[in-house]
């Protein structure tokens, strides 16, 4: 990743923090999106004391004007675009269908699918001459389990993700875009802070059904953002020039209990 470019959305924290700092290491410049500036601006530091480039692009991903503005900023700062992660996201309002109100799927629709697909529609015309790779963070919900009880919209927006990406990977392979999509299971991030379950609605919907002690065989609990920001770098690096149009699951097996 040597001198290469690259933007990550949601990059104040967790996944979107893990994958900034582990890119810097490698030698990128990265661009920190954030709708939190003062996350996005620790992160900056965190870079800088370790020798690494960084500029942080305030920006709410559901907006298509504050994203072509941003990937703008990126472009005129260094003259190129390498490589995009496509991190933000939240889990949103979790209730019933019955209870779930159409502001509250929108929102979850928005920050997650749209955002993705602005993400990968604005980095297109940065890097169509060289080529490039962009990363999706969908999740495991939605693609292989679909026990998260009140979860429809966020589900569903994972699904979208995976098929988005896969559509993106044929559409762009002529430009020697890469498009790949990471599925997280349980990771230790802050995404609970962006949740908001209705927990006596819910009460209707959920099925009496018990897991074994410990979600995840590999490693009995949640992953660390690290480890899913070690995929990331793979993704984003040449030595996964091969691979595109695949989901990776980096659950620990959690998914195949369920």
């Amino acid at each position: 990743m040597e001198n290469k470019v690259a933007i990550i959305t949601g990059a104040g924290s967790g996944i979107g923090r893990a994958s900034a700092l582990q890119l810097a290491r490698a030698g990128a410049k990265v661009a920190l999106f954030d709708l939190k500036e003062e996350n996005a601006m620790k992160v900056q530091l965190e870079i800088e004391k370790e020798g690494g480039e960084a500029i942080v692009c305030e920006t709410d991903v559901s907006k298509p004007e504050e994203m072509e503005a941003s990937f703008q900023k990126v472009s005129s700062k260094w003259g190129r675009l390498d490589a995009v992660f496509a991190n933000a996201g939240i889990n949103g309002t979790i209730a019933p269908i019955e209870d779930l109100d159409p502001e509250e799927w929108d929102k979850t629709l928005e920050t997650n699918l749209r955002s993705t697909f602005l993400s990968v529609k604005y980095a297109i015309p940065h890097m169509k001459e060289n080529g490039g790779s962009i990363v999706i963070t969908s999740s495991i919900n939605g693609n292989r389990t679909f026990t998260g009880f009140g979860m429809s919209a966020y589900s569903s927006s994972k699904a979208g993700q995976m098929a988005f990406g896969k559509m993106a990977a044929l559409e762009l392979a002529e430009y020697g875009i890469r498009v790949n999509i990471i599925c997280p299971g349980a990771i230790e991030t802050n995404i609970g802070k962006n949740t908001f379950p209705e927990e006596e609605n819910l009460k209707k919907v959920q099925i009496p059904i018990e897991f074994p002690e410990g979600g995840q065989p590999l490693e009995h609990g949640a992953g660390k953002p690290e480890q899913v920001a070690n995929l990331v770098h793979f993704l984003l690096s040449d030595q996964s020039s091969h691979i595109t149009g695949t989901e990776l699951f980096i659950d620990g097996a959690e998914s195949l209990l369920r």
